[in-house]
């Protein structure tokens, strides 16, 4: 028995199709999902959505959003999404520098609305890079 998968963003279909295993990037940290699994609903953060087929294992970066598990699907909704497969691996590294530096720039100050951007885009250039590099 395996899970049905669809991970969906808003302007497209990210991953439809079966997998043996998820692992999810929720707010409490990573999720496994097996078949059989109860039913819930669970906050994702950005991060990389980790797909097992068979043996083989798959990345997509995740930004943000939410999942549901109900009688062996998980529908997983998410702000944007990419397959790892697709991510070109020296361009990620160079967005998570500057996404690094940008967040470094805020380090000691309060919490402003730029602060919060800079630590954002920088969870997300990590989950690309993540995902590009297999997870």
């Amino acid at each position: 028995m395996t899970l049905t998968l669809r991970v969906l963003a808003p302007d497209q279909s990210i991953y439809d199709g079966s997998a043996d295993e998820v692992i999810l990037p929720s707010a409490s940290g990573q999720m496994g999902i097996l078949t059989g699994h109860v039913s819930m609903l669970t906050a994702l953060d950005s991060g990389v959505l980790r797909v097992r087929d068979g043996s083989t294992w798959s990345a997509i970066a995740v930004m943000g959003g939410f999942a549901e598990v109900e009688d062996n699907a998980v529908t997983v909704l998410v702000n944007a999404a990419e397959l790892g497969s697709a991510i070109d691996a020296s361009t990620a590294q160079t967005a998570f520098e500057q996404a690094q530096q940008a967040a470094a720039g805020f380090e000691g100050q309060a919490s402003s609305p730029d602060k919060v951007k800079a630590q954002q885009a920088l969870a997300q250039a990590k989950a690309r890079l993540q995902a590009s590099k297999g997870g």
